[in-house]
């Protein structure tokens, strides 16, 4: 019987039942509270990435801005910590489901959009139309920019998914050929088996890396906004 590929993104049951609203909750677990007044390494260690990765992204924000902080942290720890989960074995990724990605990428960019039409209403109507445009263009360009507007959380979400699924699917094929290879050439198994090491090790950075990526994007959109 030949293994369906895309057997591991199916959404994982239990009696029947779907539970990958248990699966995405999970993560919440790796992220202790620090309850004790002398933190132990784990969570300085914690502590001191969040406000690195939050010092770094939040430089660019005016006040109003720097409000949607912990909005932006939860998302990156999200997104990094279920791109990480994806790689333990037997385990399911969500963010490999484009619907998931949609569902997080739409809210976030609508309501940098919402906001931006709120409080800087004649600043987010000129971005349709640049400065010094001919004007046969106009019509044109407007319909660009609009379409262009409404794409941005088309673009996140795909671009989450197109990463993480095709890096699944390359350890999943390696690792195949690895197994089917070690009766045929130990040493060629060999070679694959160093491959598939180092594609691991490039998986784990390309799941905090792409983490990074959607909510640096989240974060210029809401930048052009406020």
């Amino acid at each position: 019987m030949n293994e369906n590929l895309f057997a591991s993104f199916a959404t994982p049951t239990m009696m029947g039942l779907p539970i990958a609203v248990l699966v995405v909750m999970f993560p919440s677990i790796l992220f202790p509270s620090p309850n004790r007044l002398i933190n132990n390494r784990l969570i300085s260690i914690q502590q001191w990435l969040i406000q690195l990765t939050s010092k770094q992204m939040l430089t660019i924000h005016n006040q109003k801005g720097r409000t949607w902080a912990l909005m932006l942290m939860s998302l990156i720890l999200f997104i990094g910590s279920t791109n990480l989960l994806g790689l333990l074995p037997h385990s399911f990724t969500p963010t490999t489901q484009l619907s998931m990605n949609l569902g997080m990428a739409i809210p976030l960019w609508a309501g940098t959009v919402i906001t931006g039409f709120r409080h800087k209403t004649k600043a987010s109507l000129a971005h349709f139309l640049p400065q010094g445009t001919p004007l046969p263009l106009i019509p044109m360009l407007v319909i660009i920019e609009t379409i262009s507007l409404f794409i941005q959380p088309m673009a996140l979400a795909v671009r989450l998914t197109a990463n993480i699924t095709a890096g699944h699917l390359l350890i999943h094929l390696i690792g195949g050929a690895t197994l089917a290879l070690i009766n045929i050439s130990a040493t060629t198994a060999l070679i694959t088996f160093m491959i598939l090491v180092l594609l691991t090790i490039l998986e784990f950075a390309v799941a905090l890396i792409q983490a990074y990526v959607f909510t640096l994007l989240v974060s210029l959109y809401l930048h052009d906004n406020t």
